[in-house]
């Protein structure tokens, strides 16, 4: 058995918009771009695929799950709307309500990017799972491309399709280091 800590991105890494059930990866990025209401609607997001299941093996397997969130109080959310420090909390409504396995959910402070909340993780996270991005820019807007190169080299990076999940990864934590 594995141990590593696994920092995991959420929306849409493993968890998406309540409109996104049953449509198709493309389509689900046409409701990002075109701002489809329930896009905005965090508290009311759903697991991409077997997601929770997926961590829980890994957590058994012997990972420590922490997640990286796109909310921040700070910056614009999604469109037009600015997060309160109050909706903060409904990644972890959302993560409880499926049964997601308890772990640290990071946010973007003021002024920060997702690679600065990254760094300042203590102790680095072994591994980052994170999408590519392609609904709102692609590499620009990932983490791992952007943590300084020194802690790039401690942190083996995953990428997911968008919205596509994470059920294709290995079950098996040794399995999982080497994808």
């Amino acid at each position: 058995m594995q141990k590593c800590k696994i920092l995991v991105f959420l929306q849409g890494t493993i968890i998406m918009h309540s409109g996104a059930e049953g449509k198709t990866p493309s389509e689900i990025i046409q409701q990002v771009i075109s701002q489809e209401d329930s896009v905005r609607d965090f508290k009311n997001y759903i697991p991409i695929g077997q997601a929770p299941f997926k961590l829980k093996n890994w957590v058994d397997e012997g990972a420590e799950i922490c997640y990286l969130s796109a909310l921040t109080e700070n910056k614009k959310g999604r469109g037009d709307e600015i997060i309160s420090k109050n909706e903060l909390v409904f990644d972890g409504v959302v993560l409880k309500k499926y049964g997601f396995p308890i772990g640290t959910i990071y946010h973007r402070g003021l002024n920060e990017n997702y690679k600065d909340v990254v760094e300042k993780i203590s102790p680095l996270p072994d591994m980052l799972i994170e999408d590519d991005c392609e609904s709102i820019g692609g590499e620009k807007e990932m983490t791992y491309p952007h943590i300084n190169r020194e802690m790039k080299n401690q942190i083996h990076s995953i990428v997911v399709k968008e919205f596509e999940g994470i059920d294709h990864l290995p079950n098996n934590i040794n399995e999982l280091i080497k994808f």
